[in-house]
């Protein structure tokens, strides 16, 4: 049960005391040591009176109604929309940020929308959402948040999707995940060199939420790689990171390869080429990978999901406005009966392109 201190400022569990005012967050592996009042390096968590508070709950930096695509989500409830939002903050530190104005903020005028879990669950209700997305800036900064926001969805039959980096420890990693019903990651590279440099974390880390995810939890799992010139889009890394996701989480997780543009610390990089996205899917979908996608970029085939065993198109997408389904009431192909992984209703959602920001009240 959260613990309240001030109507936005909550007690943690995932910490421990270091000795001499100091205490230890181990809520990610990036483990900060904190000293009096001092903040981690996602600035929501800090020590207060010698224990570790969220300060940011119940706080966001606004409400939006998106279709489950954007997410990106293409086999989780097509064609439905999902209640959005985040706070501020974030526990990596990638210099290609493109949502730094939330993730990188100090101040926290940034959140000038408040809403408790309760709320934020009824008006999914009200708006006619399936479910409530944890995103802009990664959840796992504000872990009691989400779970709160969670809970509360589930009582009234609303679906919670995870986007996030996956940069998480174990425990609250499980905590986090018996109440999610669907994440994307980002697995931003498949480099130690990478992860290191660009996002000031750690590979392994990441590799192994995504197993946990896959292999220990009933969460439907995507995940998404923007693809940076230079950086993280070489044949040989696109190989081994597709290869691995066939070897370690199976041909049916979906990849999404998204086209960078130049921002926050990286801007003298070039956008992504859609050549580059669509060799990236080429690659996944040569080495095994069922489904692969392209992202920020406009293809309507590399949009689409085919099946992976007749070829025949299940789902048509422009950008996200859904066209053909093809897809019987089990969620197999109607051409010659194969399932497609995911989780579908007998018929698409009809939300359509559109986001919409809304208040919460």
């Amino acid at each position: 049960m959260t613990t309240f201190i001030t109507h936005d400022t909550v007690k943690t569990r995932y910490w421990h005391d270091l000795g001499e005012g100091r205490v230890q967050c181990d809520l990610c592996p990036r483990f900060c040591t904190l000293h009096k009042d001092q903040r981690g390096l996602c600035f929501v968590r800090q020590n207060l009176d010698n224990e570790v508070v969220m300060t940011s709950y119940g706080r966001s930096s606004g409400f939006a109604i998106d279709p489950i695509e954007k997410k990106p989500l293409n086999h989780f409830l097509p064609g439905t929309p999902v209640l959005s939002f985040g706070t501020a903050g974030c526990n990596l530190a990638c210099k290609f940020c493109q949502n730094w104005d939330i993730s990188k903020s100090r101040e926290m005028d940034t959140l000038m929308s408040k809403a408790s879990p309760e709320a934020i669950a009824l008006a999914a209700q009200q708006y006619g959402c399936d479910s409530v997305a944890y995103t802009y800036n990664d959840p796992v900064i504000f872990h009691e948040y989400a779970i709160d926001t969670a809970q509360a969805c589930r009582s009234l039959g609303i679906k919670s999707v995870a986007v996030s980096a996956g940069y998480v420890c174990v425990e609250p990693r499980a905590e986090f995940y018996q109440w999610m019903d669907a994440a994307n990651i980002d697995l931003k590279a498949f480099t130690e060199r990478f992860y290191h440099q660009i996002t000031g974390s750690h590979l392994e880390a990441v590799l192994e939420t995504l197993k946990y995810i896959k292999h220990e939890t009933s969460t439907w799992l995507e995940l998404t790689t923007l693809l940076i010139p230079g950086e993280n889009d070489s044949a040989t890394e696109l190989e081994a990171l597709t290869q691995w996701v066939v070897e370690n989480l199976g041909p049916d997780v979906p990849l999404h390869f998204s086209a960078f543009h130049p921002d926050w610390k990286m801007r003298d990089k070039p956008r992504t080429p859609i050549e580059s996205l669509l060799m990236a899917r080429q690659i996944a979908l040569k080495n095994g990978v069922h489904h692969a996608y392209i992202g920020n970029a406009h293809d309507k085939a590399a949009d689409s999901t085919y099946c992976h065993h007749c070829h025949n198109l299940l789902i048509g997408r422009d950008w996200y406005q859904l066209s053909e389904w093809n897809l019987d009431d089990k969620g197999c192909c109607r051409f010659c009966g194969t399932a497609c992984a995911g989780v579908f209703r007998p018929e698409p959602g009809n939300w359509g392109a559109r986001s919409q920001r809304i208040g919460i009240v």
